[in-house]
């Protein structure tokens, strides 16, 4: 079977940095805790690919294409085919003050948003701190390893994998191609970042399935005690 251009594929990965045979990111739990990379917040399962929209790189989307589930594949990217170049122009020396104007504290490994983008605080010194919005894998040759675990095909598991990649575990999920309506209850903690996640969640599904109007989403809360 050949996939196509919005199918929806999980998968499952291990993503390595070819110079000294790093592991950086991996869907196998078990491997995360060999390699010393585990962390508690991460879910290691199976992870949403849709073809041709761009929630994965270019060139692991097109190797899918010629896979079929159940099968396995190892392909090693040059950076231009992986995560880029570095750019020397996306590292910048900034003052200390620009941080503590919003509160922030910065300290090295800090991931913080400078002007919509994603930056690393790379060192702090002497009041100037400098940042860095390359991707950390921007300029390193990489090796994945995948494996087709499934293809999605009905809308609902569709729209429950799209609410996955937000970390988000709707009680029910409803829907045709024009209305999605889900129901989170009480078992979802409704926090900072489920509020947030439920926004990228509602962006995403208007993006991947052009035929849907309208999106409602429905909270169950419980008195307590």
């Amino acid at each position: 079977m050949a996939f196509k251009e919005e199918d929806f594929l999980k998968i499952d990965y291990n993503l390595w940095r070819v110079a000294d045979n790093l592991l950086v990111r991996t869907t196998d739990k078990k491997l995360a805790q060999e390699q010393g990379i585990f962390r508690e917040e991460v879910k290691y399962e199976p992870q949403l690919v849709v073809i041709g929209k761009d929630n994965a790189i270019k060139a692991l989307a097109e190797t899918l294409k010629g896979m079929d589930v159940g099968q396995s594949k190892s392909l090693e990217l040059e950076p231009k085919d992986a995560f880029g170049e570095r750019n020397q122009g996306l590292v910048k020396v900034m003052h200390i003050s620009d941080f503590r104007k919003r509160d922030i504290e910065p300290v090295p490994g800090m991931q913080i948003d400078i002007d919509g983008a994603v930056a690393i605080v790379k060192s702090v010194n002497s009041g100037r701190v400098m940042v860095d919005a390359n991707n950390p894998l921007a300029g390193e040759k990489v090796r994945y390893e995948i494996k087709v675990v499934s293809h999605l095909k009905t809308f609902d598991e569709k729209v429950k994998a799209v609410a996955g990649m937000y970390t988000l575990e709707p009680r029910t999920v409803s829907a045709n191609q024009e209305d999605v309506k889900v129901v989170f209850d009480d078992k979802t903690k409704m926090d900072a970042d489920y509020f947030l996640n439920k926004t990228y969640f509602i962006g995403t599904v208007f993006d991947y399935f052009a035929n849907v109007k309208k999106v409602v989403v429905e909270e169950e809360h419980l008195r307590k005690g």
